[in-house]
């Protein structure tokens, strides 16, 4: 089983580079490198690789892959695995969103919501592409939770926990969502650096929500964590993130939204919400028996 979870985990972090190569894609405005083309890029298998194209085609192949490594996966939770499991369901749940993120990102291919487009479908587009990223890497997280030893999951023992929880993961796709759209207008309506203009559009009002809606949500969350006394190794932990990616906000400003700065700072919130996952699935655990034991593992 060790090698199955550390296989889990390797595609849970491999799926992260994929995110951080498709905001490459969005920010070089590459997004139309393949034209309006699917899953071939200009209608072949192995376009003609040179500036955008090829930054595309490398998203599209690393995107290939991760849904390989997805596949096989769920595969060898099957196998590994008897039923009922809860890492079963978390491995498939896991698919059904690498699929869905496919069938989105193909959308917004097929409809051109790619390079320069300022379109409000494209506005629209990109949160929920990003909502449904976050879902992918939560299932992932507990798939490879669960394949460790992690205990399984009993909502209907924690009600208030289970509450909490809820708000603190929509809250924090919230504030996901809104920096989704603030680097879309970034990205076509710079505001710093070269090639920084002052048009008027609706994104360029919307910049200004994210660091608006991410300093709220901190401030309330940090004063309730206070007001209740709730600490410990993994809200520490967690608090650092917070803290480094307000930092790393401040400094893409004060740095006119360096590309490198900006993959930080996607890291650090795709760090932040693998640990928010693992620490609500150590809260609402049975605590009594780990969900993978010797005579629930074939072989």
């Amino acid at each position: 089983m060790r090698r199955l979870t550390r296989f889990a985990w390797a595609t849970l972090f491999f799926n992260v580079v994929v995110i951080l190569m498709g905001a490459v894609v969005r920010a070089t405005g590459s997004g139309a490198g393949c034209g309006r083309s699917w899953p071939t890029c200009e209608g072949r298998i192995i376009p003609e690789l040179s500036g955008d194209t090829a930054v595309e085609y490398a998203h599209r192949g690393l995107s290939g892959v991760a849904l390989l490594l997805v596949a096989i996966l769920v595969v060898l939770v099957f196998r590994r695995v008897r039923s009922p499991h809860q890492v079963r369901i978390a491995a498939v749940l896991s698919a059904i969103a690498i699929v869905v993120e496919a069938l989105i990102g193909a959308v917004i291919v097929l409809f051109e919501w790619v390079a320069d487009d300022a379109s409000v479908a494209r506005t629209v587009s990109v949160p929920l592409h990003l909502v449904n990223t976050f879902f992918l890497l939560a299932t992932l997280t507990l798939t490879a939770h669960l394949l460790g030893g992690g205990v399984p999951l009993r909502w209907s023992q924690h009600p208030r926990a289970r509450r909490w929880l809820i708000v603190g993961a929509v809250a924090f796709v919230t504030i996901a969502a809104t920096g989704a759209v603030t680097a879309l207008a970034d990205t076509l309506f710079p505001a710093f650096g070269e090639g920084a203009t002052d048009v008027e559009h609706f994104l360029t009002d919307l910049r200004i929500v994210h660091p608006i809606v991410a300093t709220v949500i901190a401030l309330v969350t940090a004063l309730a964590l206070v007001r209740r006394g709730i600490g410990g190794r993994t809200v520490d932990f967690l608090s650092f993130l917070v803290g480094l990616q307000f930092v790393t906000g401040i400094l893409l400003i004060a740095l006119s939204l360096p590309l490198w700065l900006r993959l930080v700072h996607l890291g650090i919130a795709d760090l932040i919400w693998i640990g928010y996952v693992l620490a609500a699935a150590a809260l609402l655990g049975d605590f009594e028996r780990p969900v993978v034991d010797e005579p629930s593992v074939a072989g």
